[in-house]
């Protein structure tokens, strides 16, 4: 194995080809994403799995599956989580009792305000990680910590809330929930996407508040959860009065603020390298392999090269997947970037720690069931 496996990859199909073999086991890669095209059912998910883990146990195995609209897996068992905002809204709401008309006592009042959307936030995390880890999914990039300014409509109500305070809260009350599922979690989109209405999956939004109004703000629950959070993901924004290049580029976001500012200490992804946020860098449009570098010298431990196994093979006849790990390989060999052994511990460091129970017995846990009816009421 090489010294530090930087790369996330995906896969065309629900089992691994031959060329998928090979790729996973190229000594650059750090693990794969999984998308809803990977998805059939349970029986096959798990083996899907089986195999990454056979073929390497040191691989990531990640997914977006955050709940609401964005849920990767939505059949065969799995529960439809609610959307984020709709947690920040039960925080919000006053706890109404209900009075019984017997004797004029308080009965069960309705699940409202902070205490009780905590409860509940914490039970969404622990059915999210430990339906996922039964399948034999490692990670999910999750809690999303942007702020719902009602801007922007690619985050919408995947955000918990406008107000920083009651975004920093659920989302450690979530991420408690992830923890007693044996998941890690990853905080995304430093620092902050929720601002800005464009989408940077094709466009590149450009935010320009000061560096004070976004660490007041949106940055603020970074801060607030140095601690527990293990892993973040950078937003594909560029902050002009703080830097020209786009968050996960910046050396300034990501080491000045993220780390020595903020006291992060986890690992750092970038966001998707094929998103058209992530190609246009000082006024150039980059290679892969280019953004890549970029990505890494600025500060990232990981990078994410999503959907490209399913692209048409390049003008060169090369798949983008093999092109990039190719470029990176000779980018190493030519010093243009250095293996960070401190980037591999933090990256091993998000693989589960403890076996995950399989999904029959998890549907008799009582953790799990209690946590179920949680989210249901």
């Amino acid at each position: 194995m090489g010294s530090h496996a930087p790369l996330i990859i995906d896969i065309a199909g629900l089992t691994l080809s031959k060329l998928d073999r090979k790729r996973l086991k190229h000594p650059l890669v750090g693990g794969l994403i999984l998308f809803a095209r990977n998805w059939q059912d349970r029986d096959q998910l798990s083996a899907l799995c089986r195999a990454i883990k056979k073929l390497r146990a040191d691989l990531l195995i990640c997914v977006d599956h955050e709940g609401g609209r964005v849920q990767r897996f939505k059949t065969d068992g799995f529960t439809h989580l609610p959307p984020m905002r709709s947690l920040g809204t039960m925080w919000m709401d006053e706890k109404k009792a209900k009075k019984s008309k017997k004797d004029n006592k308080d009965s069960r009042a309705k699940k409202a305000g902070p205490l009780d959307a905590s409860n509940v936030a914490s039970a969404c995390g622990y059915v999210l990680g430990a339906e996922l880890r039964a399948c034999g999914v490692d990670l999910s990039f999750t809690p999303v910590l942007d702020l719902d300014y009602g801007a922007s409509s690619v985050i919408g109500d995947r955000a918990f809330d406008q107000d920083p305070r009651v975004v920093a809260l659920l989302a450690k009350s979530l991420m408690h929930g992830l923890l007693l599922s044996g998941m890690a979690n990853c905080g995304k989109h430093f620092p902050g996407h929720g601002f800005v209405t464009a989408d940077s999956h094709t466009d590149i939004p450009v935010d320009e508040r000061s560096l004070k109004a976004i660490l007041t703000d949106d940055a603020a629950p970074y801060r607030w959860l140095s601690t527990v959070l293990r892993s973040v993901m950078p937003a594909h924004v560029i902050y002009p009065r703080v830097d020209v290049r786009p968050a996960g580029f910046s050396h300034i976001w990501l080491q000045d603020v993220l780390r020595t500012q903020l006291g992060f200490g986890g690992a750092i992804f970038s966001d998707d390298l094929s998103m058209a946020g992530a190609r246009l860098l000082d006024g150039q449009e980059l290679s892969y392999t280019q953004a890549a570098v970029a990505a890494l010298n600025a500060g990232c431990d990981m990078v994410l090269l999503c959907n490209q196994s399913i692209n048409e093979d390049g003008a060169d006849g090369i798949n983008p997947i093999d092109a990039l790990l190719a470029g990176l390989s000779k980018a190493q060999a030519q010093g243009q970037w250095q293996a960070n052994l401190a980037s591999e511990a933090r990256r091993q460091a998000l693989l589960p720690l403890v076996p995950a129970p399989d999904w029959e017995v998890l549907m008799v846990q009582p953790a799990y069931l209690h946590a179920l009816a949680c989210i249901a009421t």
